[in-house]
């Protein structure tokens, strides 16, 4: 097990201890444990080999063993202990807002509660609020933080449905029957969440590809067996879909599926104006005044994909994330669609984090994955010193990173590591350091992190302060959202864009899995603003890289361009752009 692996494990045992009630400074010192592995820049294995543990500070005997024993075996035998005297309930009330360990221990031992369903009944029969620390608030507030688990738990974040549909598209395309095949469905429009997956595929031999869809091993049960359609529940509890059609209805299959349905009645409404009749089974030609009937749907137009079928209706094609019904068919007779910002086209990011703040890796290991995916140039943005729970730096760390970083920069060529930060907005909209400070960075990252209760106006006028500030390079993570987990914050943005057209403030495409924000939703005005975009992962280890890809399928969504994107500029251009 490598380190990263070993922190998360000493991390949920601090939390299981909480959960028991144990000392509090044994728990503190697996976090602390934790955050000392984070920072360790060596070889742990080697570490472990050369039995070197006692090297490292605070990491007394009984962890160094522990630690050992996952190096050597990938397992824990007191972690597996403890997990297993927990009542698995009890770890899934973490997940309920405003619940922390201490307050699920009181609930445990003075109420019996061990789930999610007996706190539910208990705060309905409203035996909670008389317990020190709760109240008739605290009741409602988690009344309605598990119905909102409830319902997240039908949805699913766009990267985890990739990742599962990208398994089963290359499961399928090993099928020597599937001809063509393609991922539909919101997944293909990029939406941010998912209810499902839906695939189409062409074969002259549907069953035997339907068969061997049904039985693919990550089915759990298969809803229905078609020769057409099947459905299956996956593992992970996702539904998942497949169509196969012939060869000739594919392009207007896929079209069907791809959807959205508001994108698809305005199409078909498009055909029927035209004496046309469109349906996921093909463009069939009928007449003026003319109705399609069971027995003569008319002359199939023929189309040999999707860009055939636009033009068929008199559009420019249609990039699937833009088919929401949100102007696009409009755009596209006039020949407007514009060429949206591409994966190859990103030169480098900003907004990612090393292990001298809470990420997991080494500012030497991010900058080299990130030069090894080809980019030219990385920004570091660790945490300032009022995240205090993220390790943050304060004016003399940052200090030291920033020589670090310096160093770093004289021993490698064709590539440049940016020294920024994210330095939070404080409650009143002042920031984290001092302009004395920010002005010695390359770029500094805005963010909230705290006081996310203010109401619109207070936090709306929070975050412009902290914009207008002349050393804020962009606003990070602008509504605090995390999907399926958080709501947003209470912001105005429509204030935010203008000060951010006003100011020249960038406005970061946070594309870490949780977050995919600014919403796509908004950049269409905030691009006819002016406002640029800066697509960055909130990298807190190297395998976070990953999410750039699907931070550009948001930035495609919200109709951006390259020039709309500074990331996509070269080296030489981001540095004049960052000193401008």
């Amino acid at each position: 097990m490598d380190k990263s692996g070993i922190t998360d494990i000493f991390e949920e045992i601090a939390v299981l201890l909480e959960l028991k009630g144990e000392n509090p400074f044994k728990a503190r010192a697996y976090t602390n444990a934790a955050r000392m592995l984070d920072q360790y820049d060596g070889d742990l294995a080697l570490l472990v080999a050369e039995n070197r543990l006692g090297e490292l500070s605070g990491i007394g005997e009984a962890l160094q063993q522990k630690i050992t024993e996952l190096v050597k075996t990938d397992r824990l035998e007191y972690y597996e202990t403890l997990r297993a005297s927990v009542p698995e309930g009890l770890l899934a009330m973490m997940d309920i807002p405003g619940l922390g360990a201490k307050k699920i221990k009181a609930l445990h031992e003075k109420l019996n509660i061990s789930s999610v369903a007996d706190l539910e009944a208990a705060c309905q029969a409203h035996r909670v609020r008389d317990l020190p620390g709760f109240g008739a608030k605290s009741e409602e507030k988690i009344l309605a933080g598990i119905a909102q688990g409830r319902d997240y738990a039908k949805l699913f974040r766009y990267a985890e449905a990739w990742a599962q549909a990208e398994e089963i598209r290359e499961a399928l395309r090993d099928h020597e029957a599937v001809l063509q095949l393609s991922v539909a469905g919101s997944l293909r429009r990029g939406k941010e969440v998912v209810k499902d997956l839906d695939f189409v595929a062409s074969s002259r031999q549907s069953q035997e590809v339907m068969d061997y869809f049904v039985e693919l091993p990550w089915v759990k049960t298969v809803t229905n067996h078609g020769t057409t359609k099947s459905s299956v529940l996956l593992e992970n509890g996702m539904s998942a879909d497949l169509r196969v059609v012939s060869d000739k209805e594919f392009p207007y299959a896929l079209h069907h599926f791809t959807g959205s349905k508001e994108h698809n009645v305005a199409m078909r409404q498009r055909a029927i104006a035209q004496g046309k009749k469109l349906s996921e089974w093909g463009l069939f030609e009928i007449g003026p005044g003319k109705k399609a009937t069971p027995e003569d749907e008319g002359t199939l137009s023929p189309c040999r994909n999707e860009d055939d079928l636009f033009a068929a209706l008199g559009l420019q094609y249609i990039p699937p994330e833009l088919r929401e019904d949100a102007g696009e068919i409009e755009a596209a007779e006039k020949g407007e669609i514009p060429r949206l910002v591409e994966w190859t086209q990103l030169r480098g990011t900003f907004h990612c984090h090393t292990n001298w703040s809470d990420g997991k890796n080494t500012l030497a290991e991010m900058a080299g994955e990130a030069r090894e995916l080809g980019l030219d140039y990385l920004g570091i943005a660790d945490h300032s010193k009022s995240s205090f729970q993220a390790n943050g730096l304060d004016e003399q760390r940052l200090a030291e990173q920033i020589e670090m970083i310096a160093t770093l920069n004289s021993q490698i060529d064709g590539f440049h590591v940016f020294a920024g930060s994210e330095v939070d907005i404080l409650k009143d909209g002042r920031l984290d350091f001092s302009d004395d400070v920010l002005k010695r960075l390359d770029y500094v990252v805005a963010s909230v992190h705290n006081a996310m209760n203010q109401d619109e106006d207070e936090m709306t006028a929070r975050v412009i302060r902290a914009m207008e500030n002349e050393y804020v390079t962009m606003l990070g993570h602008a509504t605090g959202r995390l999907l399926l987990q958080r709501e947003p914050y209470k912001i105005n943005l429509e204030k935010i864009i203008d000060c951010a057209a006003r100011t020249g403030t960038w406005i970061e495409l946070n594309c870490s899995s949780y977050r995919m924000e600014l919403d796509w939703r908004w950049w269409h005005r905030a691009r006819d603003k002016g406002v640029k975009c800066v697509i960055n992962p909130d990298a807190h280890r190297i395998s976070q890289f990953s999410m750039l890809r699907h931070g550009v399928t948001m930035a495609r969504k919200g109709w951006l361009r390259r020039g709309d994107v500074m990331n996509t500029l070269s080296l030489e251009a981001i540095k004049k752009e960052l000193a401008r």
